[in-house]
């Protein structure tokens, strides 16, 4: 046991601080860059705190820069996707957990190869095949890759921590008269919630903060997403820095919220999942 000062002081403590405080630093830049004028951003050297506070970088985000907009598509699109691969994701991972099904080991293989893929190498065939069946320009036109993406490693964590449940619980509810359907939906999926927590916030993180695909699909306003609204704030001639920030602090928001209401269901969903994969 260590005591005194190497109690605190040692290479994981130092290590962890090191690591929040690198992390902490570009977000704390971000937030109080938010809230100063244009004059105060662009002075040498920069200031820690803004000695004018204003919240006019809002106030023009939001009104000459539509980014209400790109936040409400941002929602619809993210919202829509996580819904799809939960259901989805849930019923392979129970598919899967079980011992039922042959060449599991390969199945997960191949997951765990495509939950890797880089969206970049099939962005141009993928383009193609969307203007071929109409859905540039359009909220499917992003779902559906994001789902396609999304979904291995959503299938990977929700088969991980699906087996963690004793099969003994499955086989109580059979003799107690349940069907698959039953057992499924009123014994397995609330045991599951960790899991699906856990999934359902990387897949809307994903999904929210994506560009590359959102940049190529989506070109009217109607239908832009918040990352590639947010990089087209600029001109030719200016670059408005101070609303830039105001809108990311605005993009971050949800973000956070999620990660603060369902730390907990997320550190036991990763866990189980790397304990049990």
């Amino acid at each position: 046991m260590r005591r005194g000062w190497r109690r605190w002081v040692n290479t994981v403590n130092v290590s962890a601080v090191v690591i929040a405080v690198v992390t902490a630093l570009p977000l704390y830049w971000l937030v109080t860059t938010s809230f100063k004028p244009s004059s105060e951003i662009a002075q040498s050297p920069p200031t820690a705190f803004p000695v004018t506070f204003t919240l006019d970088n809002f106030v023009v985000a939001f009104r000459d820069n539509a980014l209400g907009q790109y936040m409400v598509n941002s929602i619809v699109v993210a919202v829509s996707t996580t819904v799809i691969v939960l259901a989805l994701a849930f019923l392979a991972g129970y598919a899967l957990a079980g011992r039922w099904i042959r060449g599991r080991t390969a199945i997960m293989t191949s997951l765990l190869m495509l939950s890797v893929f880089p969206a970049i190498a099939v962005l141009t065939p993928l383009y193609l095949l969307e203007r071929n069946l109409g859905l540039l320009n359009s909220y499917p036109g992003l779902i559906v890759p994001y789902v396609a993406f999304n979904l291995p490693f959503a299938v990977w964590i929700m088969r991980n921590y699906l087996q963690g449940i004793p099969s003994t619980i499955e086989e109580a509810s059979e003799i107690d008269g349940a069907g698959a359907w039953r057992t499924v939906l009123s014994v397995i999926l609330p045991m599951a919630k960790p899991g699906l927590f856990t999934v359902g916030v990387f897949t809307f993180t994903a999904s929210w903060s994506e560009f590359l695909m959102a940049l190529t699909f989506n070109s009217e306003n109607s239908f832009r997403t918040i990352p590639v609204g947010i990089a087209l704030f600029g001109t030719q001639f200016t670059v408005p820095f101070a609303q830039i920030f105001a809108a990311s602090v605005a993009a971050t928001v949800p973000i956070v919220i999620l990660v603060l209401v369902f730390r907990r269901s997320i550190v036991s969903g990763l866990t189980s999942g790397a304990v049990k994969g």
